[in-house]
């Protein structure tokens, strides 16, 4: 097996995007992507978020369950827990410091970056990174320790957002800037936090209520504009967000007060804008009618969408690789072909795929200098895992809200459904599978298949989209039989034993993906098995 894992990385080494910092700046190249949902903008009324966790992060996750303490006691803070490996147990943690713990914790999905509770509270987020002269390493919280307490301790976006900026008022932030997309069955909010300096281990926030019927981007770019802080139903913002920008000399006191401007000043390409290639290209597709140009200093921080989108539209968005745009990678890898009645067509070659490595770049632009263009897409090869979350108002708290998950990259890979009530995942969840190759981790069937058919994507590209949005439709589909076998066995048997068939339903449908992932990988080399 390992002689095999090593010939399938040797043979898609030219394949896989290099994240080498420089050609285009940290964090944009290795970074996360988050959409948002308004309930109104959604076709079925859920309210959603997002993430696509972008860059060396841990692959395993598991449910951490509810806690009821009789007594006081204290809750540990650590650094590293994005990077722990589940099987060797602390390893690469480290204590920070502790916080009161309160009486009760709810249930949370405990990814990388925690994303889910038994409450429908759901979270995305974004690197934003933000001006360095921000950021204090003496401040006690990361960020993923924020959304672990928030989660753990909320049942709604405005209570989570209200509970992280009090901790890091009282313990301050010692992490880059940060945006967290922050859902619940009700609304969805864009919270976007720094450091308060080098002088000071507080923080400084401000968060903007997404409209009922407008959808929202995150890319790794401070969006939030103007605040309006006497709408308090529409904005929140920490005490001291126009004091710490004057203070530093970010912002004089005279000109309109700009959050993004004030905390970042641009984007990672040094140009005065509140967006990049991800967030102009999402906005533009989802409401093409309002003409957004890239050339303008910011865009709304939220559209209205020309329809309404589903789950499924936001998982598909999750894919994007600009095919066809200005902006595709591949637009000028043609070949010619002749068919077997004489005529000849054009296509993109079958080698061309748009995850493309620094190399293969490289090479086809020494041979022509307009082959390929480097542009960071919506989809990448890198991702450790992603996110698509929605939360109903109409269901139970345990059936209504559903993470979609999917390990690798977005634009190959299944997604499977984990609901707010399950309460287990199955075991090669729980196997990190991003710093070393391992056969038991439930990444590693999705990654071998994934990354050896970017080889040759033309002749590959039919049956993995096809398996893609197999696994989408039939989640879809069963969700009605999920929802009401769910509301039957509550009333008969009570809320473990519905909970634990949602659990059996995640285990059985994780299963049945690996199994097709496997069985693609292995076709991928009967396929090219005597030379690519």
């Amino acid at each position: 097996m390992n002689r095999f894992i090593t010939l399938t990385l040797a043979l898609t080494a030219l394949t896989v995007q290099a994240q080498t910092p420089g050609e285009i700046p940290f964090p944009d190249r290795v970074s996360c992507t988050s959409i948002m949902v308004g309930r109104k903008a959604s076709t079925d009324g859920s309210v959603m978020t997002s993430h696509t966790c972008d860059g060396n992060y841990r692959t395993w996750m598991d449910i951490v369950p509810a806690t009821n303490y009789d007594h006081d006691t204290t809750a540990v803070v650590v650094r590293g827990r994005m990077h722990t490996d589940h099987s060797r147990g602390a390893r690469g943690m480290k204590e920070a410091g502790v916080v009161p713990q309160p009486g009760k914790t709810y249930s949370f999905l405990n990814t990388a970056y925690p994303c889910l509770n038994e409450k429908q509270l759901a979270i995305g987020e974004t690197t934003i990174t933000g001006r360095r002269e921000l950021q204090n390493p003496n401040g006690l919280f990361m960020i993923e320790e924020l959304e672990r307490l928030a989660l753990q301790r909320c049942t709604t976006a405005r209570e989570a957002i209200r509970l992280m900026g009090d901790l890091v008022a009282e313990y301050g932030y010692g992490d880059s800037g940060e945006c967290l997309t922050i859902a619940d069955p009700k609304e969805v909010w864009q919270f976007e936090i720094f450091g308060e300096g080098p002088d000071s281990i507080g923080a400084v926030w401000a968060a903007v209520r997404i409209p009922d019927d407008h959808v929202g981007v995150s890319a790794n770019i401070p969006r939030i504009s103007t605040l309006n802080l006497k709408d308090k139903d529409n904005y929140m913002a920490s005490a001291n967000v126009y004091d710490v920008a004057r203070r530093m000399g970010f912002w004089d006191g005279k000109e309109p007060f700009k959050f993004w401007k004030a905390y970042a000043g641009g984007n990672y390409f040094g140009e005065p804008k509140s967006f990049s290639v991800r967030e102009y290209f999402l906005l533009n597709k989802m409401a093409p009618s309002l003409g957004l140009s890239y050339d303008a200093e910011e865009l709304p921080i939220s559209v209205k969408p020309d329809r309404q989108l589903s789950a499924a539209d936001v998982m598909e968005l999750l894919t994007e690789t600009y095919e066809g745009t200005d902006f595709d990678m591949t637009r000028n890898l043609k070949v010619t072909r002749k068919n077997r009645d004489g005529s000849i067509d054009t296509i993109t070659s079958p080698v061309a795929n748009p995850w493309m490595g620094r190399d293969m770049m490289n090479l086809l632009n020494a041979l022509d200098s307009t082959a390929v263009t480097n542009v960071r897409n919506v989809s990448v090869p890198q991702c450790a895992y992603s996110t698509v979350i929605q939360v109903r108002d109409w269901l139970p708290d345990a059936v209504g809200g559903v993470a979609w998950v999917a390990f690798d990259n977005p634009g190959q890979s299944p997604r499977v459904p984990v609901f707010a009530g399950t309460t287990d995942l199955p075991d090669s969840y729980k196997v990190d599978g991003q710093l070393r190759f391992d056969e038991n981790a439930a990444v590693w069937p999705i990654r071998r298949a994934n990354k050896l058919a970017t080889v040759r994507w033309g002749d590959t590209r039919k049956d993995f989209e096809q398996a893609r949005r197999h696994f989408v439709e039939k989640g879809f589909n069963e969700l009605p039989y999920v929802e009401q076998r769910y509301a039957a066995i509550l009333a008969e048997e009570g809320e473990e034993a519905a909970r634990e068939f949602l659990t059996g339903y995640t285990s059985d449908f994780a299963g049945a993906a690996a199994q097709r992932w496997t069985e693609l990988g292995n076709r991928v080399w009967s396929k090219f098995g005597r030379g690519f």
